[in-house]
């Protein structure tokens, strides 16, 4: 096993939104490169399957609550990784777009894992190493139709990177966020051909398979990824590059 792999064994890594998709998937492969693994999200029973193939814990959590926030933080303990993978979207027209769906948007997308990591980074700070990966979007550096509040609820946590990567990168914790492109998941299986067409348009013409995902994220956590932080990769297959 290589230094990079063995870097996270033993390591404490909390993974929000961690029930399915690409949530799962990187909650599996972190279980297998020996770390600790607590996943959280809303659905008891599929949280419950993915401790089961983890050897980890589930911590049930509405993350628009700030007291759940507190609450999932304590129970959680001492946490060596996050990961901010939890979103929601309401795509549609601007003036179509409903309060409620704004504001989950908001919460979940920003206001979630700023209080979350809040809550987390300090001790971090404090015990002089820690990573934090932030899961965002190609829509947040890239205008689409339909997707205003979405990309910028992203955007805003685009934004977070950059100043907790000042914050943090001092006491040794680094902050890094991943920006995807058309991605096969539970959610995104709704959207029928729509996600192939939206896919065929980037130089590589594919979309993300969830463990390619995961491996980015599993990638930043670990010392390979030493040297970087406050980055925003594009994990697009090249489509914000070549507008």
């Amino acid at each position: 096993m290589s230094d990079a792999h063995h870097d996270l064994e033993s390591a404490t890594v909390l993974i929000t939104g961690g029930t399915s998709g690409i949530g799962r998937a990187t909650a599996q492969l972190f279980a297998e490169r020996g770390a600790r693994v607590v996943v959280t999200g809303r659905d008891e029973h599929r949280g419950q399957e993915v401790a089961a193939e983890t050897g980890g814990r589930f911590i049930r959590a509405d993350l628009a609550s700030p007291k759940e926030i507190e609450r999932l933080a304590a129970e959680a303990g001492e946490v060596d990784v996050l990961v901010n993978n939890a979103g929601y979207w309401e795509l549609g027209p601007t003036s179509e777009t409903s309060e409620a769906g704004f504001d989950a948007m908001v919460t979940v997308n920003f206001r979630a894992p700023f209080f979350l990591t809040a809550a987390l980074a300090p001790g971090m700070a404090a015990r002089g190493r820690g990573a934090i990966v932030n899961v965002s979007t190609m829509v947040a550096a890239r205008g689409a139709v339909g997707m205003a509040a979405y990309g910028a609820s992203k955007a805003a946590l685009e934004a977070l990177t950059r100043s907790w990567a000042a914050e943090f990168g001092p006491e040794g914790v680094r902050v890094n966020a991943v920006a995807l492109g058309p991605s096969r998941t539970e959610i995104t299986k709704s959207m029928g051909d729509l996600l192939d067409t939206l896919a065929a348009a980037s130089p590589l013409g594919r979309a993300n398979e969830p463990d390619e995902v995961a491996r980015l994220i599993v990638h930043l956590a670990g010392e390979d990824a030493r040297p970087l932080t406050g980055t925003v990769i594009a994990a697009d297959a090249g489509r914000t590059a070549a507008l």
